[in-house]
């Protein structure tokens, strides 16, 4: 998934998806963020929710996830035991300028979105030679 496949298109999407937000309960997905020497990978726990259900959209410095589960469905299950939270995922992360946003790219496995934020080549570490 690059960069343009990331970005949400708003008008298509707006009243399907955000709306669907401010109607059902969601909740911040847990979110580790890993830096390494050429960018920042950040995983989000997102269980229960098909690929085809996650929305990243970029927009004013800001990374935006969402994932949508399906609440008929687990609303008509009879839980014997329930320790986990039900419903959509929301979660927007400011994000500096040291993120390359041309180049962000995303995947998702084992519910675990997984998105990777490369830093600017001009905030790289970098040696100078001493002539």
């Amino acid at each position: 998934m690059n960069a343009n496949s990331l970005m949400m298109k708003v008008d298509e999407q707006k009243g399907n998806w955000e709306n669907s937000f401010e109607k059902e309960v969601s909740f911040a997905p847990l979110v580790d963020i890993i830096e390494t020497e050429n960018d920042f990978v950040l995983v989000a726990n997102m269980p229960g929710v098909a690929r085809e259900n996650i929305r990243i959209k970029f927009e004013d410095r800001a990374l935006i996830i969402m994932g949508k589960v399906n609440i008929d469905e687990l609303v008509k299950k009879t839980f014997v035991l329930n320790e986990t939270i039900i419903g959509n995922y929301y979660r927007k992360l400011r994000l500096s300028n040291s993120i390359d946003e041309n180049k962000i790219s995303a995947k998702y496995e084992n519910g675990q979105l997984i998105i990777n934020l490369p830093k600017h080549e001009r905030i790289k570490p970098r040696v100078i030679d001493i002539n």
